[in-house]
């Protein structure tokens, strides 16, 4: 029989469960070009989207909700807003950066089987809300928190997701029926993908390299140099190992 994972801490976390969590983190990716067009079994979507309703949020307010958009149609026209701004977005940049800009796909509306469209609602607590004083936005940061969640819960079950931030939102909003006072945060795609990627897109593009964190670390003030970490241990090490890191192999399907 094999030995039971050790266990991690007093609320039965196991080393097994913490390395399969991080393995997840590090093996998230913005999906745009590698959705497969198989259904989403309405159970693994269901259980995405409690997850994304679990994350936290000040005052325990909760103000967000999840609008599925299927109809291809109603896509279709997302996707129009989509181009549009893209072609704004190019204006931005010149010469080469400009050239690899318009050689991205930025976005799958159509190739997902699914959108999903995460909104707030700032007055979902009504005008007081504990934790919310000085800081008005709150209600902003905890739905970008259900965003997170939805999108490690999402690679949890083999799905891949892609955040369609080119939008302008008052049409997305017109185009969606979203109420005034409402506000679109995320525009997501979302479905099984072919691979998922070894590293980010953007990344094997050429577009951006990610930063190291230790030039990100302050000690009490801003500025002040804090102590350069270990480097990461055997927790960590995994995670670009296996198919929840992008060698090509197709999860295991959950219905």
């Amino acid at each position: 029989m094999a030995p039971r994972a050790r266990r991690a801490g007093s609320d039965g976390i196991t080393d097994r469960d913490r390395e399969g969590f991080y393995r997840v983190l590090y093996g998230r990716r913005d999906i745009r070009s590698q959705f497969l067009p198989d259904p989403v079994p309405e159970a693994v979507l269901r259980r995405v989207l409690e997850a994304a309703h679990h994350a936290p949020s000040v005052g325990f307010m909760q103000p967000w909700d999840f609008l599925v958009v299927r109809d291809r149609e109603l896509r279709s026209r997302v996707r129009a807003n989509f181009e549009e701004v893209r072609r704004e977005g190019a204006e931005q940049f010149s010469g080469e950066r400009r050239r690899l800009y318009e050689s991205l796909k930025l976005e799958g509306i159509l190739d997902a089987p699914l959108n999903v469209c995460v909104t707030c609602d700032p007055d979902r607590a009504g005008p007081a809300v504990l934790g919310r004083v000085r800081v008005r936005e709150v209600d902003l940061y905890s739905t970008c928190l259900a965003v997170e969640n939805l999108w490690l819960a999402a690679r949890a079950e083999g799905l891949g997701v892609g955040w369609v931030s080119i939008l302008d939102p008052e049409r997305l909003r017109a185009l969606l029926a979203i109420p005034p006072g409402i506000v679109p945060i995320a525009y997501l795609t979302v479905g099984f993908v072919r691979e998922f990627p070894p590293q980010p897109e953007l990344e094997a593009k050429g577009w951006a390299r990610r930063a190291p964190l230790d030039g990100r670390i302050f000690l009490d003030r801003w500025g002040s140099a804090y102590p350069v970490g270990p480097t990461p241990g055997s927790v960590g090490e995994p995670v670009r190992a296996g198919p929840l890191a992008g060698t090509g192999e197709r999860p295991l399907r959950r219905s």
